[in-house]
């Protein structure tokens, strides 16, 4: 593997991101993976980089903190929010949707991406949610 720019580490046409403005992995996975003209990102929870917990608050704060730390990893890749084509949201408790869907629209004010929320019964440090997306590198 080769290393460009101090972000990306290149094994032929898979690239592997990493920032440090947004969490580290908490196990064998990459923040994202850049193939060619898409990058997929690992699932991002609401985890505060410099304090390296999660936020304080609630789910609210935590799928805010989770989409900033989503668009840091974008950001590293080449790309950025606007150009993410689909993402899945996984939630501890669908009885926080709503809390989530407003705070995710805040986002995506125009020509939102495709998505999918699913519940799950739980998420890695007691996270409330957790986000990933598939974007297009620009």
């Amino acid at each position: 593997m080769t290393e460009h720019s101090g972000s990306v580490k290149t094994e032929k046409a898979r690239e592997v991101v990493h920032t440090e403005k947004a969490p580290a992995a908490i196990g064998p996975y990459s923040q994202a993976i850049r193939a060619g003209a898409l990058i997929y990102t690992s699932g991002q929870l609401g985890i505060d980089p410099a304090t390296k917990k999660l936020a304080e608050g609630g789910v609210e704060e935590q799928a805010r903190q989770a989409m900033a730390n989503l668009g840091e990893v974008l950001k590293a890749a080449g790309s950025d929010l606007n150009h993410i084509v689909k993402t899945t949201i996984f939630v501890t408790d669908l009885k926080e949707f709503p809390v989530i869907n407003k705070t995710y629209g805040e986002f995506f004010t125009a020509n939102p991406p495709a998505r999918s929320t699913v519940e799950v019964k739980g998420l890695p440090l007691g996270g409330l949610v957790e986000i990933e997306a598939v974007a297009l590198a620009i």
